[in-house]
């Protein structure tokens, strides 16, 4: 399954870090690197000198504008950050042995993602909640930012690990089929549309609801029928919201 696991790489801006993480996915058997709007070049000495053995995944790897561009096929995605505290991170925060199962189960329906964000400040919350999951490796806590490139390491260790583990283990049941991120996150703008249209999702109170209802549905891993059924709902909340305005209006006159 590792070769249906992608690094994605967001604004990275030294291009050691691309070097070293290219070379540390070779050595654990990850070949997929995307990276969006990235700062430091590809083509860069330093980026090149870093990656030594990994240089065919630096060559090999895509350069896209934004994140949804990079996981718009993935079937499941993760974010890392080093800082796991606020209310988003912490409703679906994990270390990697314990979200990466779900990553690698996921893998069985097409590509999954783990996300990692640029040097200086990481992912943004908004950024963090596009993904099904938050990846937080413990540290000492007098000590807690991890280098780029050493993040990336340690989670394609994790990753390897578990799969090397998994071997000579009865193959799981098929598992249905994910819908693609793209997919998905055409039907969570549909579905806040339909949440602000009936008065669910308001003021302060609507990005923390709408997380709450992106974990809660991205947790169940949405088949391509089920995102189906949520346009639906959200096609009836939309005309019951415009009813509700029509009939306000009629009360007004």
């Amino acid at each position: 399954m590792l070769n249906r696991c992608r690094i994605v790489l967001v604004r990275t801006h030294y291009p050691g870090n691309l070097g070293a993480a290219a070379r540390v996915m070779r050595n654990f058997g990850l070949t997929d690197l995307v990276l969006v709007d990235p700062i430091a070049s590809l083509n860069d000495l330093d980026a090149r000198r870093m990656a030594t053995h990994g240089l065919p995944v630096l060559d090999a790897a895509r350069v896209v504008p934004d994140l949804g561009a990079a996981v718009a096929d993935c079937a499941f995605t993760l974010a890392t950050s080093g800082l796991a505290n606020g209310v988003v991170r912490q409703t679906f925060v994990g270390t990697p042995q314990e979200k990466f199962p779900d990553l690698l189960s996921a893998a069985g329906s097409g590509p999954v993602a783990v996300v990692f964000g640029p040097e200086p400040h990481g992912l943004s919350n908004a950024e963090i909640t596009r993904c099904h999951g938050l990846v937080h490796i413990p540290v000492d806590p007098t000590a807690p930012a991890l280098n780029l490139a050493q993040a990336v390491a340690i989670s394609c260790y994790e990753l390897h690990r578990l799969e090397l583990a998994s071997r000579g283990r009865e193959p799981p049941e098929s598992a249905p089929e994910i819908a693609p991120f793209a997919d998905q996150e055409r039907m969570f703008d549909h579905l806040r549309q339909a949440l602000e249209a009936v008065g669910y999702l308001y003021g302060t109170k609507a990005d923390p609801l709408m997380h709450a209802v992106r974990h809660l549905l991205g947790r169940a891993k949405p088949t391509p029928q089920e995102v189906k059924l949520l346009h639906g709902l959200a096609r009836q909340l939309l005309w019951l919201g415009r009813q509700v305005k029509g009939e306000s209006r009629d009360q007004g006159r």
